[in-house]
């Protein structure tokens, strides 16, 4: 499996949410380092929606869904971009 696939299961799980998108933008940084080629999903976009972040502030729900993703960091996630918020902002 991979992490794209990861991260969505461990979202869904957690937050039940009513939209999310995980996108891949690793090749967008190709060439950023040396000898980083644009592959292996280090850079991700994610936007959910759910219930869960009503109430929370902005640097709740980064929190929130960062600290979900400890694992994904520790096993090779560089960069991820967030926006989590919830539906009557959507």
């Amino acid at each position: 499996m991979n992490r794209q696939d990861r991260i969505r299961i461990i979202l869904e799980k957690a937050f039940r949410p009513q939209s999310l998108d995980v996108i891949d933008e690793s090749h967008m940084h190709s060439g950023h380092q040396p000898g980083f080629d644009g592959s292996g999903e280090t850079h991700m976009r994610i936007r959910v929606v759910a219930e869960a972040f009503t109430n929370m502030s902005r640097v709740e729900r980064q929190r929130a869904v960062t600290d979900l993703l400890k694992a994904e960091f520790d096993g090779g996630l560089h960069a991820l971009s967030i926006d989590a918020i919830p539906p009557e902002k959507a």
